[in-house]
Formats: C-alpha cells, structure tokens, sequence
C-alpha cells in the first residue's frame, strides 16, 4: 500500500489496523481505509474545506468506530461500516497526535499538554476529564490490557501513569532524556510497562508498575518510535528512527534482540499490528 503524504512528523500517530482487518491511514488532510482482505482503499473523510490536517487515527477495540485527532485540536468518531461521522468533540487548544480506546471512553493527547477522556455513551462534545500532568506536548497513550491504567509520555521526557477515575497520575517515570512516544503495556507480564525514549535518549525501559520500580533498561542505538508486544508470546517489537531507521524484535525477559529488520531509508515512523498477531 502506497502512501505518499505520509507525515514525518515523530509526534503524530497516522496508522491503526483494526480488529475486522481494515488499515487506517492519514495523509495529510484526508484518512484512507485498506481492506487486508480485498485490498479495496476508500475515502473515509476529507479535512481539506478549513484546512485542517489529520495528525492521529485509532480504531476501537470492535473495529467498527474510528477516532481522527486533528491539527486544530477537534476530534471526529466515524462508523467505518457505513462511512458516517457519529460525533465532533471540541477542547483541545492545539493538535491530537495520540489517541487511545478503552471500551467506551476515548482518550486523546496533545500539544496543549492535556488528556481529555469522552464517554460515547455521552451526549456532551465536552470531555468528561481533563488530566493534567505534562509539561510538554502528549505523543503517547496506551491503556493497559485489564482496561484499569492508562500509561502517557510526553515530550517533556516523562512516562505517566493514571487510573481509570483518578485526575491525578498516580506514577512518574522521569529516566528518560527525550520524548517518549512509544509506550507498550505487556499482555503477558502483568503490570510490565515498556517505554522507549527519542533520539537524544535511545533506551528501552521496562517498569514494574505494580511496585513503580525500573526492571530493565537497554541502549538501541537509535530513536525509538514505537513498541508492540506479541499477542501470543513474549517477543516485543521496536521500530527506530535515527540513525539506523531499523526493526528490531527482542525476547523478553532476556532482552535478548532476536532480530534486527533494515530496508528502510527514512526513520520508521508508524507502526500496526494485524488482528491475528
């Protein structure tokens, strides 16, 4: 699948694939969607009338509703089953470039610094929460795989992590010395949360959120820009940006790298794992 506007932005979140094997990409004003199984793209929406430009996508855990952060801080929810928006959410102050689902509530990440958390099941286009922590510009959400914690960096270095009712976080990890947009719960580990800092930082850290501890901590050599854990086993996978632009795959708990991908000419910037692993 070709994609030619592709943002090299390190702080946007442009491609997702759902549970019902559909990508979904953002280039620049507009959101495409590629069926896996048929290689059919469609248009899903055009931001081009008011100039705005799409800076994140995330599907739902059924597939069926998308979530688009924008540059001017709007969200919009479609239904990617009959291709119609379902709601425009206004509050941030600047652009969304992380997006995060967790059942019904939809986290989103920005420039402004804050995370605002909607309830679908709620009529108001104003979010239910506003967590305030970062000093600096959200890049990273991801919910933890028993839907209770939600782990966020930021790029003022640090790593939070809140609670599903709290306004406070309840942890800060601050050994990182850039940006940290990639961040991974294990699905395997319980309370094992991954982080991998940008280019001046280039470490992959592991933390024990159960006991706020550091459990390991591995030099890559290059900025980390996003991690996925195997849904089946304990591999995990990192992609990088300078100066190497590579993949790797480490085995967890060893950290021993199994494998390390190169190809790419540019840093590798967005990263999807397909619904069967």
């Amino acid at each position: 699948m070709a994609a030619p506007e592709l943002q090299d932005d390190f702080y946007c979140s442009l491609v997702d694939w759902s549970s019902q094997n559909i990508v979904s990409v953002g280039l620049e004003r507009c959101v495409y969607l590629w069926s896996a199984c048929s290689g059919k793209v469609t248009r899903l929406l055009d931001l081009s009338e008011d100039g705005n430009s799409v800076t994140s996508v995330a599907f739902n855990k059924q597939g069926n509703l998308l979530a688009v952060g924008s540059t001017y801080g709007g969200v919009q929810v479609w239904d990617t089953v009959v291709n119609r928006q379902l709601k425009m959410m206004q509050g941030h102050a600047g652009r969304v470039g992380t997006l995060a689902w967790n059942g019904n509530i939809l986290s989103s990440g920005s420039q402004d610094t804050f995370i605002l958390q909607h309830d679908m099941r709620m009529p108001s286009l104003v979010a239910e929460r506003r967590l305030v922590g970062h000093q600096e510009e959200v890049c990273g959400l991801k919910w933890s795989p028993d839907n209770k914690y939600l782990a966020s960096g930021g790029g003022d270095n640090c790593l939070f992590v809140w609670d599903l009712h709290s306004l406070s976080p309840l942890q800060k990890y601050t050994r990182h010395l850039s940006a940290v947009k990639a961040v991974a719960w294990s699905p395997h580990h319980h309370g094992i949360l991954a982080s991998g800092g940008g280019v001046d930082d280039q470490c992959l850290h592991f933390w024990n959120t159960l006991t706020g501890e550091l459990v390991k901590c591995i030099n890559t050599g290059s900025q980390i820009t996003n991690l996925a854990w195997s849904k089946f086993s304990s591999p995990l996978v990192s992609t990088h940006g300078f100066p190497d632009n590579h993949i790797c795959v480490w085995n967890y708990p060893s950290l021993r790298q199994l494998t390390k991908l190169t190809g790419h000419s540019f840093r590798v910037l967005h990263l999807a794992v397909s619904p069967n692993g």
